[in-house]
C-alpha cells in the first residue's frame, strides 16, 4: 500500500505534548507585560537590579564576583538586550490588539451615531407634522371669539 501515490506515506511523529491555550491568553499575557514594561515601577526595579549587578560585580568578593567589568559587563549587556528583543515584540502584539479594540469601538460608535441621527432625524420630521397638525387645530382664543361673534349675532336677531 505504501508503494501507491494516491496515499500518504505514513510519518512518525516526536510526540510534543500541546498547551492548550484559550483564544485570548496568550494576547491578555502579552497585554500585561506590556502595560507593566511601560510603568515608573518597572523602570525602578530594572535600575535597582542594574545597580545591585554592577554594585556586586564591581566591589563584591573577587571570588564570587561573575560578569568583570573588565568585560565590559558583557553578561549585564546580554541580559538587557535579551530583555529589549522580548519587550519589543510584546509591545507590538499589545499595541495591535489595542488596535482592533479602538477599531471596534470606532465601528460602534459610528453605529451609535448613525442610529442618533436617524431617531433625531424622525423626531424633526415628527415635529413638524405636529405643527403642521396644530397650525389647522382651533385655539382657544379662536373658539371664543366665534362664540363671541355668534352670541353677538343671537343679540342682535333677539332685538
Amino acid at each position: 500500500m505504501a508503494d501507491r501515490l494516491d496515499t500518504p506515506l505514513e510519518q512518525r511523529r516526536l510526540v510534543i505534548p500541546r498547551i492548550r491555550l484559550g483564544e485570548d491568553a496568550v494576547g491578555k499575557a502579552t497585554e500585561g507585560i506590556a502595560r507593566f514594561l511601560g510603568t515608573p515601577r518597572f523602570l525602578i526595579y530594572l535600575t535597582l537590579f542594574c545597580i545591585v549587578w554592577l554594585a556586586w560585580n564591581t566591589w563584591g568578593p573577587p571570588d564570587l564576583r561573575f560578569d568583570r567589568a573588565a568585560n565590559g559587563f558583557t553578561a549585564l549587556t546580554l541580559m538587557l538586550s535579551l530583555q529589549a528583543s522580548y519587550a519589543a515584540p510584546l509591545i507590538l502584539l499589545a499595541q495591535n490588539r489595542q488596535d482592533d479594540r479602538d477599531r471596534v469601538t470606532a465601528e460602534r460608535d459610528r453605529q451609535r451615531g448613525e442610529r442618533n441621527l436617524a431617531d433625531t432625524e424622525y423626531l424633526a420630521r415628527e415635529m413638524a407634522a405636529l405643527r403642521i397638525a396644530l397650525s389647522e387645530v382651533a385655539t382657544r382664543d379662536f373658539v371664543r371669539s366665534e362664540i363671541r361673534n355668534l352670541l353677538e349675532e343671537l343679540e342682535e336677531r333677539e332685538r
